[in-house]
């Protein structure tokens, strides 16, 4: 099952995604499916001119995110793997949905994209161990982790570099059926492609991840977990286009903007 949140204007809306050949639909559901069953309205709209998809969740306390999880990607950022894992956070107002703009910040000239497979916590979750945790889980998606390399360098914290509005591209939608042990994990940029990694290397398994972090937090329904990047990353550029794609759920597009 494939849950999509979108609007045709007016407020958003979750659905359930139907795919018909080379068409797309969305079945619209009733209320938020984190909370309630997933039952659909009866009415059903082709994805198309005046239907705009949204990220597929709003993060309803925190996104917690995962550094250096490929050991390539470690390797290429000059540090060791991790002995445990590398945590920090992300607000919910760094959200934002396919084909939304990132606003290059001003204060930054080294905005780099990092393609990630993205965890939705269904229920409270603490203190859960590894064989219990994908209970916890109510679907995946993509994310890019848009990072401010300069900032991140300088600051020390990572809460500025991480965590600037626009950073964290979410999308298209969330597959509830995904088995994310071994898919593919790629971007490109301007159609080149720039990482492809599996999450077979991830070098702290998701069932790991989530018994770690609920250890130490909470996590609430429609928390986010980001498991790390592979090799592969680099800058962006004002009119730059980013594409991610995980296999098995879809790819999601941001053009890049700098404002004057």
């Amino acid at each position: 099952m494939r849950i999509a949140r979108f609007t045709t204007g007016n407020d958003p809306h979750y659905a359930l995604v139907q795919q018909e050949g080379d068409r797309t639909f969305l079945a619209v559901l009733g209320g938020d499916p984190l909370y309630m069953p997933a039952m659909p309205t009866g009415e059903r709209i082709e994805l198309g001119d005046g239907v705009r998809l949204l990220a597929p969740v709003i993060p309803r306390s925190k996104v917690v995110c995962v550094g250096k999880n490929y050991a390539d990607h470690a390797a290429e950022m000059g540090g060791e793997v991790p002995t445990s894992p590398l945590l920090f956070l992300k607000p919910n107002t760094a959200v934002v949905g396919p084909d939304d703009p990132v606003i290059l910040p001003h204060w930054s000239q080294e905005v780099s994209y990092e393609a990630e497979l993205a965890v939705v916590i269904s229920k409270v979750c603490k203190d859960v161990t590894p064989e219990s945790a994908l209970s916890y889980v109510l679907g995946y998606t993509v994310a890019n982790d848009v990072t401010a390399r300069d900032a991140q360098r300088t600051d020390g914290q990572w809460a500025r570099a991480k965590g600037f509005d626009t950073s964290l591209p979410l999308g298209p939608w969330i597959d509830t059926d995904l088995d994310p042990e071994d898919v593919a994990v790629r971007s490109r940029v301007n159609g080149q492609l720039k990482q492809d990694g599996r999450t077979a290397d991830l070098v702290f398994d998701i069932p790991f991840l989530i018994s770690y972090i609920s250890e130490a937090m909470t996590l609430l329904p429609g928390d986010v977990i980001l498991t790390g990047t592979p090799a592969g990353v680099g800058l962006v550029e004002h009119g730059d286009r980013m594409e991610v794609e995980v296999e098995g759920i879809g790819t999601m597009s941001n053009p890049v903007f700098r404002r004057d």
